[in-house]
């Protein structure tokens, strides 16, 4: 059976993700801050774990409780949008806690789990089309524009360091979806996003590595 960790996996994209892959056969592990979040992830067929990805401590609590578990694919879900981050207003704390949730959680997950990858050996993590330099044409967010083009920039660096290894790691965008985060205006159900991206999962190999895809499996300009 193969098997998923999906960090962030109590409601929204993470939650859908969970799933899909529990429907497709997969033994699926995530991860919620909160335990009291963690009743729909196992109703949807998924093995909950509290972590906190944002704090090292807990990614390494996380990994002493999954010792010795193979995995095919780690999924990095977790993510947060932040506070008010228009020009002028940005407050320091608030977009560090953006940055670690964002950017450096997917690292330091990596670096607890990539022994552990057998089989598809796949690394990913969802980012933002908002994370993209060359796509920026509408300023604003400094906060979330910044830690998703930082989660890039961690996804680049593994696919170079992990090669050898034969572990393949991508970024992942699912578009504007219709969850807290995205609101009610999205154009995308959890459900067609993450269809979307799990073609993307099915189908990468090593030659992939590195890469920036969008939901609809196009590939994106970083």
């Amino acid at each position: 059976m193969p098997t998923i960790l999906i960090t962030g996996a109590g409601r929204g994209i993470g939650l859908e993700f969970a799933r899909q892959y529990a429907a497709a056969g997969w033994r699926v592990l995530g991860t919620v801050r909160d335990p009291l979040a963690g009743r729909p992830l196992s109703d949807a067929g998924g093995e909950v774990y509290v972590a906190d990805v944002a704090d090292p401590a807990s990614v390494a609590r996380l990994k002493g409780a999954l010792a010795g578990v193979q995995l095919d694919v780690v999924l990095n879900n977790a993510g947060i949008y932040g506070q008010d981050q228009s020009f002028g207003s940005v407050d320091a704390d608030a977009f560090m806690a953006v940055m670690r949730t964002n950017a450096l959680a997917p690292l330091k997950v990596a670096e607890a789990f990539a022994d552990q990858l057998t089989g598809r050996k796949v690394i990913a993590t969802i980012t933002s089309l908002m994370g993209s330099i060359a796509e920026n044409s509408s300023g604003n967010f400094y906060a979330y524009r910044a830690s998703k083009a930082a989660a890039n920039m961690v996804m680049k660096t593994l696919a170079l360091d992990l090669g050898s290894r034969g572990i393949t790691a991508i970024a992942v965008s699912p578009g504007w979806v219709r969850t807290d985060m995205g609101g009610a205006e999205a154009p995308l159900s959890p459900a067609e996003a993450v269809s979307g991206m799990r073609a993307v999962l099915d189908k990468v190999s090593l030659n992939d590595s590195g890469k920036f895809f969008h939901f609809d499996g196009s590939e994106l300009p970083w």
